[in-house]
């Protein structure tokens, strides 16, 4: 009785020391985007960096010209505290490789935008190679040094799919798909920031949870990337001081897509990301009927542009789709909860 009552205390110390550590770090991050990013914005003013708006957004009219690049103070207000206080974990670090490599790549898609005063940046074959290096790197870390199993949990459904060596497909399948469907939603002010800080909320959840199973440092990276995203709402909200740009979008969409290989939630992260889904399906609904049929299915896509379109304030779309994120979080959190105490989801 003794012994087991030693026990409880001690997991109950451990997961006390755990949450006040992620609580540190996730505050160290946001703290450091809130401190980093008016000189940042400064700067960027000075090297008139700004936003190039598509001529086909006419309601976005006003926003030409806004500083541009602000994902660079998101990546820094992750990685530092990062960094600093975590044990660097292969599994953890596999999420921060993801992170800065595809920065690094929406910061060469950014900068080619900004120096050359345009909408669009790289092309789509050079970032499509970007893309197919940044997920072998991450399936590399993940096979080959965190020892992430290639069979993929069909949660809350207790099935599995091995993909065996084509798992390294299945991989560039869901960076590619997250970081696009992230940058898609990156048409609002705050709206991507908004709904990924909720996205690694619900991962901070799933991680701290499975403590024991080797997440220490995953729920830690998880906190950073929801406190910067936290942070940068400070200037990024309506009406935005500086955008995020690609830098940031595929940056939050590789942490996401990244957090999700190194946790088994591949299939989850449908519901877990739901707004970033519905985001890419418009996209993808609205070519396929144009191409085909020669009608549009909305005014304007991605869906939030349709709204737009509709006399929504942008206020309202932004809060309204931070609520739909919200609830998709909630319920990709409850059944992975199910799911791993082997109960049936209802």
């Amino acid at each position: 009785m003794n012994r087991l009552l030693v026990l409880a205390v001690d997991h109950a110390a451990l997961i006390t020391s755990q949450a006040g550590r992620v609580l540190i770090s996730a505050s160290a991050s946001l703290l450091m985007c809130l401190f980093l990013s008016p000189k940042f914005i400064e700067f960027l003013r000075r090297r008139s960096s700004g936003q190039s708006i598509q001529e086909e957004i006419t309601h976005h009219a006003a926003k030409q010209g806004t500083p541009n690049m602000g994902g660079i103070v998101i990546v820094l207000s992750f990685a530092i505290p990062y960094i600093s206080l975590s044990t660097r974990e292969a599994k953890s670090m596999g999420v921060f490789a993801a992170v800065l490599a595809c920065a690094f790549l929406g910061f060469c898609d950014d900068y080619i935008k900004v120096h050359h005063q345009r909408s669009l940046g790289l092309r789509a074959r050079t970032k499509m190679i970007g893309m197919i290096a940044i997920s072998v790197l991450i399936w590399f870390i993940a096979v080959h040094w965190a020892h992430v199993s290639t069979s993929v949990s069909l949660r809350p459904f207790d099935a599995h799919i091995d993909f065996g060596p084509f798992f390294i497909v299945f991989v560039y399948l869901v960076v590619a798909s997250t970081t696009n469907a992230v940058n898609l939603t990156d048409g609002l002010d705050g709206l991507a920031a908004g709904c990924c800080a909720i996205a690694f909320l619900a991962y901070m959840g799933i991680t701290f949870i499975t403590t024991g199973t080797g997440y220490h440092d995953l729920e830690l990276a998880a906190g950073c990337l929801c406190g910067a995203c936290i942070g940068f709402l400070w200037f990024n909200s309506f009406p935005a001081s500086v955008f995020m740009g690609d830098t940031g979008s595929l940056a939050l969409g590789g942490g996401i897509a990244a957090l999700a290989i190194m946790t088994d939630t591949e299939v989850l992260l449908i519901i877990i990301g739901g707004i970033f889904v519905i985001e890419a399906a418009s996209v993808i609904v609205q070519v396929f009927s144009f191409r085909y049929f020669q009608r549009r299915v909305f005014k304007m896509a991605p869906i939030h542009h349709h709204f737009i379109m509709e006399a929504w304030s942008e206020t309202k779309v932004i809060l309204r789709f931070w609520i739909v994120a919200a609830a998709c979080g909630a319920v990709g959190f409850t059944l992975y909860q199910h799911s791993i105490r082997g109960l049936p989801a209802h």
